[in-house]
Formats: C-alpha cells, structure tokens, sequence
C-alpha cells in the first residue's frame, strides 16, 4: 500500500528521537540549513547518501527476490505452490516496518531487515506471476524501475512542484485507495467478490492503472520529504529513514505494474 513513513510526523519523530530538545525547524533554519543536527555540530542528511542507502535496500530486495524465487516450486502441470513461510516473511515484514514508522532511529538496523523479508516474499509473489506470463516479472521491474528515475527527474527539474494541494490530492487518493482495499478484503472473508479491480476488464485495467499512477505521484512526496529534511538539517540516521519511505513505494508500485501487466497479457 502507500508509503506511511516519510511524512511530517515521521519528521518529527526522527527530530525527537536525535535530541529530546528537538522540534521541526523554523522556515529560516530550514532555509539556511541550520537545523538542529547542523547546529549541534553532528553529521546531518543528505540527499545523496539518502539515495546511496535506497540503491542498498534495492540490492537486498533483489537478494531476497532471488531466495524466495529459488524456494518456490511450479507443478508440471503450472501449479504454483507457495510456501508456508512466505506469509510468515510477509506479516514480519509488516511488523518491521510499523516499528521503524514510529521509531525512526531503529531504520539503520530494521531497514535492511524488511528490504530481506519483503524481497523473499515478493520473489514468491513475482514466481506465481512468472509461471502463468512468461517475461512479466523482468518488464514490471524495468516499469518500476522507469517510473522511478522519471519522477525523479521530473522532480529535480522542477517540473512537477509538490504543493501542498498536490500533497492533499496524493494523500486522499492514497487513503481512498487503502480504504478501496480493506472493504474487499472483508467483504471477501464474507464470500461477496468485489475486487473488480483484479478482472481483465477495461474498467479493471482502468483502475489498476490509476492505483499504479497514485503509487507513482507518492514517489514525489518521498523527494520532498527527503528535501525537507536535508536542508532542514535532521540527524544522519534520518537517510536510512528516506530509503525506508521510499522501498515502501516502490514495492507497492512494483505489485500494481506486476498486476497491471497480468490484466493486459490476459
């Protein structure tokens, strides 16, 4: 789902937990680069080693993609059978990641945790995909991978401004989303099927689409947290926090391009 972690409160969380005197920065410590980690003389976050941690939690991704996609079996006849553990890699990937939303300094340790957990589980996911659409999964990682850098250029450039009416309409398509989600899945236990969004129709397709494009439009709000941060001056175990925020985005951004993928091919 959405990315919950690079958000003000995160900010804020991450400020308190290097100093207990800590507050967010004032528009001219943020302006200035004076921010609480800056003036105490320690070492503060920057954009780049923020990135260089992300391409890291990427490469254990991929290891654990390799595990899981190793560990899963395909029938002769096609069956996939997914392991037992993969939920268990799944549900403690969750639980890592809720422990560094709300304790943000505990990100340069559990961080690389999840980027394991959540890799083996999607290399299960991405092998079932794999068995029934051959090639699907190398095309869902370049479409990841190609949104990425595009929103990132995008905006570098400045072409895209993240306002913060454009924050309000990410935030509530995010949450509407979520919400779109939750309710299948309990209608679901109660045997009513209204995940239309999963049939290879064109409303299907149409809404898959726009949950990928809602997942992508996060990616610019993950830039502007990271830039607030970085020039707000928070302290350095804040960028293993930015690359925590934005694995998040990506993993959810690689099941909607793997699922939109599956729709199209069917």
């Amino acid at each position: 789902m959405a990315n919950p972690i690079l958000s003000q409160k995160g900010f804020e969380r991450g400020l308190s937990e290097g100093d207990a005197g800590w507050a967010a920065p004032d528009a001219t410590m943020t302006a200035q680069g004076q921010g609480p980690a800056a003036r105490a003389g320690e070492r503060t976050m920057t954009a780049n080693g923020t990135f260089a941690r992300t391409a890291f939690l990427f490469v254990l991704v991929l290891i654990g993609g390799a595990i899981g996609w190793s560990q899963t079996n395909v029938s002769p006849a096609g069956t996939i059978e997914i392991p037992a553990w993969a939920w268990v890699a799944l549900f403690a990937a969750f639980a890592v990641a809720m422990v560094c939303a709300f304790v943000p300094k505990t990100s340069p340790f559990l961080s690389p945790v999840y980027a394991i957990l959540e890799g083996a589980f999607l290399g299960v996911i991405s092998k079932a995909f794999e068995s029934q659409w051959d090639g699907i999964v190398f095309q869902a990682i370049l479409a990841t991978i190609g949104v990425f850098f595009v929103t990132l250029i995008l905006y570098v450039t400045k072409v895209v401004k993240v306002t913060r009416r454009f924050q309000m309409v990410v935030i509530g398509a995010t949450l509407g989303i979520f919400v779109m989600y939750v309710m299948g899945a309990l209608l679901s236990v109660f045997g009513v099927d209204v995940v239309f969004w999963n049939q290879p129709t064109t409303l299907g397709i149409v809404i898959t689409v726009v949950i990928a494009c809602v997942a992508a439009l996060n990616l610019f709000l993950d830039y502007e947290f990271i830039r607030q941060a970085t020039v707000s001056g928070a302290p350095k175990f804040m960028e293993w926090y930015g690359a925590f925020g934005i694995m998040v985005t990506l993993v959810w951004l690689y099941i909607e391009m793997l699922r939109l993928l599956a729709l199209i091919r069917q």
